[in-house]
């Protein structure tokens, strides 16, 4: 696949990427052409094609880091606390309003072992104790109930993760969730 090609295809979606962390849309498309003359000159690192969403995206990320790092030298702010207001709205308070829902689309267990123990933050052993289960089966069971919920995510959207597991992204699919 031709580098033209893989940024026509990613190129949304770091613009997106990029609206979420930086306000002013001018310095969106500055990024954007910094994001793209940093990938298509480190092409040559990338090991895989399949790996090649990932990569982009960690370019995208180090450059607004560099980009506010900028900023707060041309102030003399501390760049610490700069990156921390821009990421007050992150990916995961997009997502958030979606959460009740999904859980209250699970079976009615699921949704009252999560309610308690991830919602109302409920110490699983006490809850263990509470209805009558042994610990490790009350863990087992919500668990279990984790993996129906990111199963409901996971129909609604597609979700792109850094080397560490941490979300980055997410597209929705074609066929939009109507339970969130």
């Amino acid at each position: 696949m031709s580098f033209e090609r893989i940024w026509s295809e990613y190129r949304l979606a770091l613009r997106k990427f990029l609206l979420a962390r930086v306000s002013n849309k001018a310095d969106v498309e500055d990024l954007l052409q910094d994001i793209l003359l940093k990938s298509h000159n480190k092409i040559g690192q990338l090991e895989a094609n399949d790996k090649f969403k990932p990569w982009l995206f960690q370019i995208a990320q180090n450059t607004v880091i560099d980009f506010y790092r900028q900023k707060a030298k041309e102030r003399n702010l501390d760049p610490a606390a700069l990156w921390q207001q821009v990421d007050e709205k992150n990916i995961y308070d997009e997502l958030n309003p979606c959460l009740i829902p999904f859980i209250h689309a699970l079976s009615l267990h699921d949704t009252e072992l999560l309610m308690t123990i991830d919602i109302h933050n409920q110490p699983q052993k006490q809850y263990a104790e509470q209805i009558g289960i042994s610990y490790s089966t009350l863990k087992s069971r919500v668990q279990k109930a984790r993996q129906n919920l990111k199963k409901q995510f996971d129909r609604c959207c597609q979700f792109e993760l850094d080397k560490k597991g941490n979300l980055i992204s997410y597209s929705e699919k074609s066929n939009s969730c109507s339970s969130c």
